[in-house]
């Protein structure tokens, strides 16, 4: 047994430095399979730039909705990652490398397809009348998981030429409910690709949750799938089992919280008829095991909480900086291949610490919900109370 384990990590280790940063991890849970039937849309972003903060784009200046969005710290104007808009249309991205056909001169332009998109969209439909008018080569190679407050639900598959729907909705292509995608699509190149044993490990969690009959909330998703050490294909859980990691350290590959990883969000859409208002935003900046989860709305406007967004002296924003701060001790070793392992003890101690504020998060978020889903509207004076909480209860670590 133990020769079987060692022969695994070198085989992971010999595999980490080819991996693209670039590795999201993502899923759409549509109404059928949340227990209060609203869907849910997750995204788990892996890229170099680790400094994100949350950014309000009112309408105007080309914009017809005003919208949030998760953006680089660094943002170069027109880019988001993730967002909702105020008409409830929510949108996130993977990057897929197995999708293109050709090479163009443009590329990497997902983030504009998404800023564009926020500010222009209502509908699903609204999204693929934009696709079809969209200057080509696009400059993207990625799946777009769309929701809007229509009950649509679906995951487009986009390259510089084509774009395939992969409607959540269908029971044929979705029975439960649910899709898992990482960094591959479903109609690209066989065996082309990246992200398989995340992907399969997304998607083992997930079913076996399923049936087991759990509750796919955004609580569930940050807690079972954002901070899971599981990895399938080595058949390990060191959440489960951390004495499996030799001296406290194990090699970061192919777990879904990665070295890369800068920020975990599950946008929770309405049912249709429902206001677009109460389409909330639960995002996490930073590496999700050592940060806290924040619920954000576009209807809020401007009013988003100071701490997540650019400080007066700094183009970063406070809960990511703490985040960040916490992750640089559980990634300490920066010689050779030390950049490759991470502290498994003071993941999960962090993991712990933040447990119980973040679950007050939510349960001081629920009355607030419930009220604003029987009024029909969001209480905007009982949400900035509830910002205020969040930030004074965060501890230092």
């Amino acid at each position: 047994m133990k020769k079987i384990f060692s022969l695994s990590l070198l085989l992971a280790l010999a595999l980490s430095a080819a991996l693209p940063a670039d590795a999201c991890t993502s899923a759409i849970f549509t109404g059928k399979s949340t227990p209060d039937g609203r869907p849910l849309l997750w995204k788990h972003r892996d890229t170099g730039e680790l400094d994100n903060r949350i950014e309000f784009f009112p309408a105007g200046n080309g914009r017809k909705y005003g919208f949030i969005g998760l953006v680089n710290s660094d943002v170069q104007d027109g880019e988001v990652w993730t967002g909702t808009n105020e008409v409830g249309f929510s949108i996130m991205n993977t990057a897929s490398y197995n999708l293109q056909s050709e090479t163009a001169k443009i590329e990497d332009q997902e983030g504009v397809v998404m800023y564009q998109a926020l500010g222009s969209c209502k509908t699903l439909q609204d999204f693929e009348k934009m696709l079809d008018k969209m200057k080509k080569p696009r400059g993207v190679e990625a799946n777009f998981g769309v929701i809007d407050a229509e009950g649509g639900a679906a995951y487009y598959e986009v390259n510089n030429t084509e774009w395939r729907k992969i409607d959540v909705n269908d029971s044929k292509i979705a029975p439960e409910g649910f899709l898992i995608y990482t960094n591959h699509s479903y109609t690209g190149r066989k065996d082309d690709g990246m992200g398989y044993v995340r992907y399969n490990t997304a998607n083992e969690i997930t079913h076996r949750a399923w049936i087991r009959g759990e509750q796919f909330t955004p609580q569930w998703i940050f807690n079972n799938l954002s901070r899971s050490y599981y990895n399938s294909l080595l058949g390990i859980d060191l959440n489960k089992n951390p004495e499996l990691a030799p001296e406290g350290w194990f090699v970061d590959q192919d777990f879904i919280p990665r070295r890369s990883t800068s920020a975990s969000i599950v946008i929770k859409g309405v049912k249709k008829g429902e206001n677009p208002d109460l389409t909330v935003m639960w995002t996490i900046l930073g590496y999700p095991p050592c940060g806290i989860a924040v619920p954000l709305f576009a209807a809020a406007g401007k009013d988003q909480p100071a701490y997540m967004l650019k400080r007066s002296d700094s183009n970063n924003c406070l809960m990511c900086d703490q985040a960040l701060a916490r992750r640089a001790r559980i990634f300490p070793l920066k010689r050779g291949n030390g950049k490759n392992y991470f502290d498994v003890g003071l993941a999960q101690f962090f993991m712990h610490a933040f447990y119980r504020l973040e679950d007050n998060n939510f349960q001081m978020t629920e009355p607030l919900m419930e009220k604003s889903y029987a009024a029909g509207k969001l209480d905007r004076n009982e949400l900035k109370t509830l910002y205020d909480k969040i930030l004074s209860e965060e501890p230092t670590l």
